[in-house]
C-alpha cells in the first residue's frame, strides 16, 4: 500500500476529522500512487491517521474514505457508504420527486453528488425515475463504475446519467464529461413533484444536475407566506420559487431571468400546474440592471426573492462578490412594502454565514429600513453538514421582514 506521510503537527486536522489534505501537509510519498488510488496517511512520527483517494494534481492532495485502520477500501466500503447515505434520505426525507442522495463528505464520499429523481406518473403505472451524478474528485472517479453499481442496487433505479461538466474536475486533472453511466438515455425533461407543484426537469443541459435540490424546504416556506401577495423573484432560473409562490396563492408573480431557455421551462411549469398564466410575468433581462429599473419607477413588492448564482467561486472573488450581494440587497430592500419579506440567499462557499448577513446588514442600512431576522435558512436533511467540515456548508440564507 502506498503511504503519505505528513509533516509534523500537520496531523491536527485529520485527528479533528476534517476530510482534507492539503499539498502543503506532506512530508513525503511512498511509492507511486496513481491518481485517485488509495493510500495510507501517517503522522510524521508514523501513526496512522487515514485510508485517503490521492489526488497528485490538486491542491487537496487527500479526500479521506475513512479513519479506521481496520476498514479496506473495496466495493464493499462503496456498497455500505451508499446503502447509509440512502437510508438516511428514506427516515428523514419523504413526499417528494426529487432528493439528494449523496452529499460528497458528509456521507462519507468525498466529491460525489447524486441526486434521485422520480418521474410524476400517472396513478397505476411505473416510472423508474433518474439517478444524476456528479463525480468531482479523482478518488470517487476511480470507483465510478463500483459507486454506480451501488447506486443501482441500493435504488432499485436502472437509469444513471453523469453530469461531470463541473470545472472542478480540472482542478484534479480529470476532463468534463456527460453520458449515460447506465440504463437508458434521460427525457428530454421528466417531472418532479415536489410540495405538490410539479417542475419540468431538464437533467441532461439543466444547471447543476437539473434542478436545485437544495432549495426544496424553503421553496415550501415561500409557498406558505406567498398568499394574496405580489412576488418577485430574481435569478428565478425555471421557476421554483415562482411556482411555489403561484402554488401559495400569490397575487402576482414577476420572475428575472438572463436564460430564454430556462424561462421557457418555467412558462411549462406554469401550464404543466394548471395555474393562471395571467398571474405570472417573466422578464428575460439582467437581474442587477432591472432591479434598479424597477426601484427608479416605484413598483413594490410583499415579498422578495434574490437566490443569484455563485459570486464567489474562490477566495479571491470575496471583495467583489460582497459588492455584487449587496447591491441585489439593497435594491431588495428598497422594493418591499413595509411588513414585506425578503427572501436572501447566497450559494458561495467562500462567503461564510456571518459575512453574509453583514452585507445584507449592511444593505439594509443603506435602503434606510428597519430589518429582522425571522429565521436562517439553509438546505434541508439531504444535505447533512459534517461537523468538522465547515465548508461543506454552501448555501446560507435568510428571511427578514421589513418593520
Amino acid at each position: 500500500m502506498n503511504t503519505v506521510t505528513l509533516k509534523p503537527s500537520k496531523e491536527k486536522s485529520l485527528l479533528r476529522r476534517h476530510p482534507w489534505v492539503y499539498a502543503n501537509a506532506i512530508e513525503h510519498v511512498d511509492g507511486k500512487p496513481a491518481s485517485g488510488a488509495t493510500v495510507v496517511v501517517r503522522a510524521h512520527d508514523g501513526r496512522f491517521l487515514a485510508r485517503a483517494a490521492y489526488s497528485p494534481q490538486s491542491q487537496i492532495r487527500l479526500r479521506v474514505w475513512s479513519f479506521d485502520e481496520a476498514e479496506p477500501i473495496d466495493h464493499a466500503f462503496f456498497k455500505r457508504r451508499v446503502q447509509r447515505a440512502i437510508a438516511h434520505r428514506r427516515t428523514f426525507v419523504q413526499g417528494t420527486g426529487a432528493v439528494r442522495l449523496i452529499f460528497g463528505e458528509a456521507d462519507g464520499l468525498p466529491g460525489l453528488i447524486v441526486d434521485h429523481y422520480i418521474q410524476d406518473a400517472p396513478a397505476g403505472s411505473a416510472a423508474p425515475g433518474q439517478l444524476v451524478c456528479q463525480f468531482m474528485a479523482a478518488g470517487v472517479e476511480a470507483w465510478k463504475q463500483a459507486i454506480v453499481t451501488a447506486l443501482v442496487g441500493a435504488t432499485g433505479c436502472p437509469n444513471v446519467y453523469e453530469r461531470s461538466d463541473v470545472t472542478i474536475r480540472e482542478k484534479e486533472g480529470l476532463a468534463q464529461t456527460t453520458g449515460v453511466l447506465a440504463g437508458e438515455e434521460p427525457l428530454e425533461t421528466l417531472i418532479a413533484n415536489e410540495n405538490g407543484v410539479r417542475y419540468h426537469v431538464d437533467v441532461r443541459t439543466g444547471h447543476k444536475t437539473g434542478f436545485y435540490v437544495d432549495q426544496r424546504d424553503n421553496r415550501a416556506l415561500v409557498q406558505a407566506y406567498a398568499q394574496d401577495r405580489d412576488v418577485l423573484n430574481c435569478f428565478c432560473y425555471t421557476g421554483g420559487f415562482s411556482l411555489a409562490a403561484l402554488k401559495g396563492g400569490a397575487r402576482r408573480v414577476v420572475s428575472i431571468d438572463s436564460s430564454g431557455e430556462a424561462l421557457a421551462l418555467a412558462r411549462a411549469n406554469v401550464e404543466a400546474n394548471g395555474f393562471d398564466a395571467a398571474r405570472a410575468e417573466w422578464l428575460d433581462a439582467d437581474a442587477f440592471r432591472t432591479l434598479r429599473r424597477l426601484v427608479d419607477e416605484g413598483e413594490r413588492f410583499d415579498l422578495v426573492v434574490l437566490d443569484p448564482p455563485k459570486f464567489a467561486p474562490a477566495r479571491e472573488h470575496v471583495d467583489r462578490a460582497a459588492r455584487a450581494y449587496k447591491d441585489i440587497n439593497l435594491s431588495g430592500f428598497k422594493l418591499l412594502r413595509p411588513g414585506g419579506l425578503l427572501f436572501t440567499y447566497s450559494c458561495s462557499g467562500a462567503i461564510d454565514a456571518d459575512l453574509f448577513q453583514k452585507i445584507v446588514a449592511g444593505a439594509a442600512a443603506d435602503a434606510r429600513v428597519d430589518a429582522r431576522i425571522l429565521k436562517r435558512l439553509g438546505a434541508g436533511f439531504d444535505h447533512p453538514l459534517l461537523a468538522a467540515f465547515p465548508e461543506g456548508e454552501y448555501l446560507k440564507g435568510l428571511l427578514l421582514q421589513i418593520v
